[in-house]
């Protein structure tokens, strides 16, 4: 069995590009590839978040459509935020800044240590999922992370 595969910011954002971008094209083939193997994609809530509203920012209404439409198209594909997984990404921020590694500044709402908290809380055993990323450094000390296109 493959695992999940969790939509970061990066690969998320790129599906949604126009067509004739390279990468964004490559994106689409490469999960339109994932989606034809039966693996299950899904996206955490504080992705969607971050993405719809840069492209609300934007004023890009059919991206905004188009990517609502995505996560809610398969049941459960969207990870929810929960008082629990809050509390967890707080304990990782913690622990993250003790160690002298903050993963963004004092006064960010740390997203990454909350998509990690989300994806831990879902799947709890770290063999069953990867993150698809462009987002190592930042994402791999918490939870199993590769580069999307390398997955």
């Amino acid at each position: 069995m493959n695992p999940v595969i969790i939509l970061d910011s990066s690969p998320l954002g790129l599906l949604f590009q126009k067509n004739g971008i390279k990468e964004s094209d490559d994106c689409r083939a490469w999960l339109k590839h994932h989606v034809g193997l039966g693996d299950e994609v899904v996206v955490p809530e504080i992705i969607h978040y971050e993405l719809r509203r840069e492209l609300l920012r934007l004023r890009k209404t059919a991206a905004v459509k188009a990517l609502d439409e995505f996560v809610q198209i398969v049941p459960d594909r969207l990870i929810p935020i929960t008082s629990a997984a809050l509390n967890l990404a707080s304990e990782l921020w913690a622990i993250a800044r003790q160690q002298g590694e903050p993963t963004a500044p004092p006064e960010a709402v740390d997203i990454d240590v909350i998509l990690a908290a989300q994806v831990i809380l879902r799947y709890p055993i770290p063999q069953t999922y990867v993150v698809a990323t462009s987002n190592l450094a930042h994402l791999s000390r918490f939870v199993p992370a590769e580069v999307w296109s390398k997955i």
